[in-house]
């Protein structure tokens, strides 16, 4: 019987390993569900509405152990949007301690998404058109010339940047921070051969590649102190190019990590459209050993025993790409695969969605056994704050 079509009351039991307590380093985390990152611009001018700490303190009640906010600009060049929350500015920060503390008041814990586009912020931004578009090599992921190669100088300011959102997080009362290191986007853009062409220190091998995403870290770390956690999600994919990798190798992929681990990173959140898809489908399979179905949280384990979130496309029934344009059901579908990979020891955290955009009950209901009263994912919930 799988888990989906089980009666109501065997759901808990199944899934009841997800709803133990984890220890983030020293914040308690009340369940092993994440709430993922996902953009939702509703705050004019760079600030949090009523409507959003509403939107977040929901879910923070209904048992998801760790909020991690849609990405909030750490710049006035970070992105193009005056819609998107901005973590610098009086108004800005009193908003953000008032939903903080709301989300407490409810049950849960919180961290901001550290966010700079770098080159995919574009040319034509509604957000302070008159300052350049900032990138390591002035290319945007597809490869199209955008914006321009920032100097080093401006390059520690971004670094900057980041330290001080990191340390006004600290401020407000957030729990933990997360640098958003993925999806092609500043950080990843230095990672990423496709993106980083500079022939300075900070571009060429792999290692130089890395140079900016460890600074940034550093400086995050000293900012918040030894113990505060810091979350860096990484991806081998790009908005755009499913192909992409910043790692062909384990072993490359173990010089990445253990790179930004030793800077200071508490824990990382590998993110994939498919949480069950293998990262490096031949590797270790000649040699006879047990690897080779590992996906990119499994090997981020692996290789650096640090926590792990797992992500994409938890709870739906068809893929990524899919079901964030057209919908699609939502609710328990698939979670065999997760529990596996679990206990096998994979991951520690898994973060959902989609199916909490829509329904912010989805993980008290999945405790509860009420299944049936999940409400689906639908295209149309992108632009509400259910």
């Amino acid at each position: 019987m799988t888990i989906e079509n089980a009666p109501a009351q065997a759901a808990p039991a199944a899934l009841s390993a997800l709803f133990t307590p984890f220890d983030l380093g020293p914040v308690r985390l009340a369940s092993r569900f994440v709430m993922a990152p996902m953009t939702r611009e509703f705050s004019p001018d760079g600030v949090v509405t009523d409507d959003v700490v509403s939107y977040y303190a929901r879910r923070g009640a209904a048992g998801v152990g760790l909020l991690i906010t849609e990405g909030v600009y750490v710049s006035e060049d970070s992105g193009p949007s005056t819609r998107v929350p901005r973590l610098f500015g009086d108004e800005p920060l009193a908003a953000w301690k008032r939903l903080v503390d709301a989300v407490h008041a409810a049950g849960g814990k919180i961290a901001p998404q550290l966010w700079h586009l770098g080159a995919a912020r574009g040319d034509h931004t509604e957000l302070n058109p008159d300052l350049p578009t900032l990138s390591p090599s002035g290319l945007a992921p597809n490869g199209v010339a955008r914006g321009r190669a920032a100097t080093v100088e401006e390059l520690a300011r971004i670094r900057d940047d980041f330290a001080r959102g990191a340390a006004a997080a600290k401020e407000a009362g957030f729990d933990a921070v997360e640098l958003h290191g993925a999806h092609g986007y500043l950080i990843d853009q230095f990672l990423w051969e496709g993106t980083n062409r500079r022939e300075d220190a900070y571009g060429g091998s792999l290692e130089a590649r890395l140079r900016f995403p460890v600074e940034v870290v550093e400086a995050v770390r000293a900012a918040v102190g030894p113990d505060f956690p810091v979350i860096f999600r990484f991806s081998q994919w790009k908005s755009g190019d499913y192909g992409a990798r910043i790692a062909e190798t384990p072993e490359e992929l173990g010089t990445i990590l253990g790179a930004l681990a030793r800077a200071g990173v508490s824990a990382f959140h590998p993110s994939t459209r498919r949480h069950w898809d293998p990262a490096f489908p031949g590797s270790g399979a000649a040699g006879g050993t047990a690897d080779a179905h590992l996906g990119l949280a499994g090997w981020t384990k692996k290789l650096t025993g640090l926590p792990v979130i797992t992500v994409g496309s938890v709870g739906l029934d068809n893929a990524f790409e899919v079901s964030w344009q057209e919908g699609g059901r939502s609710g328990v579908r698939g979670l065999e695969r997760l529990l596996e990979q679990f206990g096998r020891g994979e991951f520690d955290l898994v973060a959902a969605g989609r199916v909490l955009l829509s329904d912010p009950a989805w993980v008290a209901k999945l405790r509860d056994g009420r299944t049936d009263e999940i409400r689906p994912f639908s295209a149309e919930d992108r632009l509400r704050l259910s």
